[in-house]
């Protein structure tokens, strides 16, 4: 791939994605899913409770602000706002931690699920939401 190319890669990928910041939890939470599912190998019990709730909301809400500051704000200054980091804790809470166990036997709520959303969504504010 030459030096063009690679111009034109960095200038399509969202400044916000190439944060590694972003990546972190990504790649963490893929990793995690691969051994889960072809690994197999020992990982502590805190980690496999909460790994995924801690690193869910980083992800979701980087996503959430590159689509407001794309196509909706369409500025790249625009910051989501507290009160709609709070909703979306509030939202992924109440309905995994909630609805989700009333409606399946499949699923269990834990409160300190509750908290590693609350954790993962704090870390979105200080590192991820920020001026692009």
């Amino acid at each position: 791939m030459g030096n063009h190319a690679i111009g034109r890669l960095r200038t399509s990928v969202p400044r916000e994605f190439r944060r590694p910041a972003f990546w972190l939890p990504l790649l963490t939470y893929l990793l995690y899913q691969l051994n889960a599912r072809f690994g197999h190998w020992p990982l502590p019990p805190l980690l496999t409770a909460y790994l995924s709730d801690l690193l869910a909301l980083p992800v979701i809400l980087t996503v959430a602000v590159v689509v407001q500051r794309r196509w909706v704000q369409r500025n790249p200054l625009f910051r989501l706002p507290d009160s709609w980091l709070v909703g979306a804790w509030l939202y992924v809470s109440l309905w995994f931690e909630l609805a989700l166990p009333l409606l399946s036997a499949r699923h269990t709520a834990d409160l300190l699920d509750v908290a590693a959303y609350g954790l993962g969504t704090l870390f979105f504010r200080w590192c991820l939401n920020r001026p692009a």
